[in-house]
């Protein structure tokens, strides 16, 4: 007997488990490619998963039973799963019929790759150069509080500093002062960041997408979006429906933007046309301009999903450089940081030298 904990624990393998949930996919999808029903697909993924019947609390044979149970109450595919997957997988599989199903769940497997390659590439860009300025901010707190104060004792309140020395004093001074401070504002602008960036939306916005990590966020944002709308509309769902659903599943941010552009759609505009009226200028210029023209040509369906694939490898090839700028810059702060200590120390010695000689 399955119990509630036993439900819990599978939802949450299952939604950790991004590979094996992926292989899930793509083995269902060939199922149903090759004739088989949706529920006969499902008991064959449960009689794999549950060795059998030998292992019938295996997580996965779990979900599969969940979904057949769904089903055999009425309800439609992404309904069934909803809960078990993360909600942007859940539109994906948001089909009318059967084949447009296989499509999305083929889809699933190439959206949810792409976008961890973006993470991968986002994470390479941010979390590097943030260790590089905590380790900016402990070296200059651990030399203000433990290194300077000694010398500076040795040498007497009467001392008169210069040069570099005069500098490491004055920040052993203030960093003993109000290093509470300085530790306060620093945490306090990476909440604001953290905040701002799902939320902040407007035109001081779209200034401020232009630099990091606004920019990176944008990025991503961006790629994830387009993917998914390739995807559902590749799937049979039509490009303004596919824009409410995920207008109604985004953050502020990207609703903000998305409910601006159906606004457009709805007086006309085709989604490049519509994407370019906003101003925002999402994904990019190049982008609204590849869409303005194959919005109106046949095929969209197909040249969508091709700029979406291309702009995936422009966006990860562009996080890796601006990856390899941040990280650049940061090792040229701890550099300098370094070296302004070890100069500074030095002149100390040889001004507490020279006044003792």
């Amino acid at each position: 007997m399955t119990t509630k904990m036993d439900l819990w624990y599978a939802r949450l393998v299952f939604r950790m488990d991004t590979e094996k949930r992926m292989a899930t996919a793509r083995k269902l999808a060939s199922l149903l490619r090759n004739d088989f029903s949706l529920m006969d697909a499902l008991n064959r993924l449960e009689a794999i998963e549950s060795h059998g019947g030998k292992k019938p609390n295996e997580p996965f044979a779990i979900v599969m039973r969940e979904w057949q149970k769904n089903l055999e109450r009425g309800m439609s595919f992404s309904d069934a799963t909803r809960g078990w997957v993360p909600p942007n997988e859940t539109l994906l599989v948001t089909s009318a019929n059967l084949s447009d199903l296989v499509v999305a769940l083929e889809n699933v497997s190439r959206v949810v790759s792409g976008m961890q390659r973006m993470r991968r590439a986002m994470l390479n860009a941010i979390a590097y150069p943030m260790f590089l300025l905590v380790l900016t901010f402990g070296i200059i707190m651990l030399v203000g509080i433990y290194l300077v104060p000694p010398l500076a004792e040795i040498a007497g309140e009467n001392m008169l500093w210069t040069g570099m020395a005069r500098s490491l004093i004055w920040m052993s001074e203030f960093s003993i002062q109000y290093w509470y401070v300085i530790l306060g504002v620093f945490i306090a602008i990476c909440v604001v960041i953290g905040i701002s960036l799902p939320n902040w939306t407007g035109r001081m916005r779209t200034a401020f997408d232009k630099l990091p990590p606004w920019n990176i966020y944008k990025i991503q944002m961006s790629v994830g979006w387009l993917m998914s709308l390739s995807s559902m509309v590749a799937a049979g769902i039509t490009m303004p429906d596919a824009m409410r659903m995920l207008a109604d599943n985004s953050n502020k941010y990207l609703r903000n933007i998305l409910e601006e552009t159906l606004h457009y759609i709805a007086n006309g505009a085709n989604l490049g046309v519509a994407l370019n009226n906003t101003g925002r200028d999402f994904p990019n210029s190049e982008i609204i301009g590849d869409l303005a023209i194959y919005a109106d040509m046949n095929g969209f369906d197909e040249n969508l999903g091709r700029v979406a694939n291309d702009y995936l490898e422009e966006s990860v090839r562009k996080m890796e450089s601006v990856s390899s700028a941040l990280n650049s810059i940061g090792i040229l702060l701890v550099s300098a940081i370094i070296a302004w200590v070890v100069l500074g120390t030095f002149q100390m010695q040889d001004q507490i030298t020279n006044a003792l000689t």
